[in-house]
């Protein structure tokens, strides 16, 4: 490359890397905002009860009962203790950061079916208890990520889906019914949901790259090193003449 070109290529490279750098930050901010601000949510929610000495687990879920219907949508925003919402807080925005980041055009949809889906099946099946917390959510979230890589076959988000797995694998002993006072049924729903969620988007959102090769009769016409190029005009005889070019591969310009 000469002076001459490198002086006018380089300003444009150095504006689309800022450029880059500035839409890639602002992704990052935003898919991060998200489930920031719904965890802030849970948060006041939960130090209103503690400032005022108020429960509002009366707004729970209670399965197959009429009031316990209104606790599909309360129920998550509740949690039982401080410990209870400091396990849930910091995994909801890890995993909802990893969804808005890499799922961006279906991340709300996906929200809402998990979150509607877990409190429709809870209230449904669930043990008759009250059932609070954003559990059944963040199980939703996992099972999201996971599935949705594999159902994709996109090598990308199948390397997420075993992100996943190594951060919060030991989660899966949550849909047993091995502790007592915890909502295994929240946590087994809420996973079904994030699978059926997975398997109900897999064609929306990002997809794996698909390369096209052409026809076969294409590719007769293509020069490439050392192949035979057919030219359907140069015949005489009806003897096919085979001419045969060598191209050489082009080399990366390197600044």
């Amino acid at each position: 490359m000469s002076s001459f070109k490198l002086v006018q290529y380089l300003p444009n490279l150095m504006r689309k890397k800022q450029s880059y750098m500035r839409n890639n930050s602002s992704k990052i901010f935003t898919s991060f905002l998200y489930p920031t601000l719904f965890v802030a949510i849970l948060w006041v929610i939960k130090l209103f009860e503690l400032a005022f000495d108020y429960d509002f687990f009366w707004y729970g879920l209670y399965p197959r009962t009429i009031h316990g219907l209104t606790g599909i949508f309360t129920a998550p925003l509740l949690h039982g203790s401080l410990s209870h919402l400091i396990s849930n807080s910091l995994p909801l925005i890890v995993l909802g950061a990893m969804m808005f980041f890499f799922y961006r055009p279906i991340a709300f949809q996906v929200f809402f079916w998990v979150y509607l889906m877990t409190g429709i099946w809870v209230w449904a099946a669930a043990r008759s208890s009250y059932h609070i917390g954003a559990s059944g959510i963040l199980y939703g979230f996992v099972t999201f990520l996971f599935f949705s890589g594999i159902f994709r076959k996109d090598a990308r988000l199948m390397g997420l889906s075993m992100f996943v797995v190594f951060l919060y694998g030991g989660m899966v002993w949550g849909i047993l019914p091995i502790i007592k006072g915890v909502s295994w049924e929240s946590h087994l729903l809420g996973s079904l949901a994030g699978i059926i969620t997975a398997y109900n988007f897999r064609k929306e959102g990002p997809q794996a790259k698909k390369y096209d090769w052409g026809s076969d009769e294409e590719n007769a016409l293509i020069d490439v090193s050392g192949e035979q190029h057919f030219d359907s005009n140069q015949t005489e005889n009806n003897n096919i003449q085979i001419n045969y070019s060598l191209k050489e591969d082009e080399k990366p310009n390197k600044s």
